[in-house]
């Protein structure tokens, strides 16, 4: 397959798959921020498609979400999704996957680190990913909400503290079995 056909389908797909995390949505208690697959799917894209493509996969999925496909959390889309207190941790999807993805670096199909140092920089990636997600969804929410520092925290961040580690060993044990298989069609050039 071409390489220049074949980006536009990977980021198509990561986009899709992020939006397909807005099913698997569960309410959080009393905060109004559910638990959810999407901000792992987009972390993973950033460390499987590397910086660009996976921000642009993020991008493209906030994007189909505001002109109203029912891809973010609840199967909703809109505008007004962007705009509510939790808008800011969809812009911070896209912040994810491009930052785990710089981090993570372009995948290749033989790896030329060792074993040891490749998985911390997964490891890496995918915290990052998830730490850079946080900041435009807590600043976002504290301006919608008027909310204190101290009370956005306990409602958005420290009840999926837990759920996220779980999110980040996942990322790393999904990049480490696919981005050779992904690079392999990335990086036609690249053969083992």
């Amino acid at each position: 397959m071409k390489k220049n056909f074949v980006i536009p389908v990977f980021i198509a797909a990561f986009a899709a798959l992020i939006g397909a995390g807005a099913f698997i949505a569960i309410p959080a208690g009393a905060t109004v921020v559910p638990i959810v697959m999407q901000n792992m799917f987009a972390v993973l894209s950033g460390c499987l498609l590397g910086g660009l493509n996976g921000g642009a996969a993020a991008l493209l999925f906030v994007l189909a979400g505001t002109m109203g496909l029912p891809v973010f959390s609840g199967g909703r889309g809109g505008v007004a999704h962007i705009l509510g207190p939790t808008g800011g941790f969809l812009i911070g999807y896209i912040l994810a996957a491009a930052v785990s993805g710089l981090i993570a670096g372009k995948p290749k199909v033989l790896q030329k680190t060792s074993k040891v140092k490749y998985v911390l920089r997964l490891a890496a990636a995918a915290v990052s990913g998830f730490v850079v997600l946080y900041v435009p969804g807590v600043l976002w929410f504290m301006h919608t909400r008027n909310a204190s520092f101290a009370s956005t925290m306990a409602a958005c961040v420290l009840p999926f503290i837990l759920g996220d580690v779980i999110k980040c060993i996942l990322t790393v044990l999904f990049s480490l079995k696919f981005r050779p298989v992904i690079a392999r069609y990335l990086n036609s050039d690249e053969r083992p």
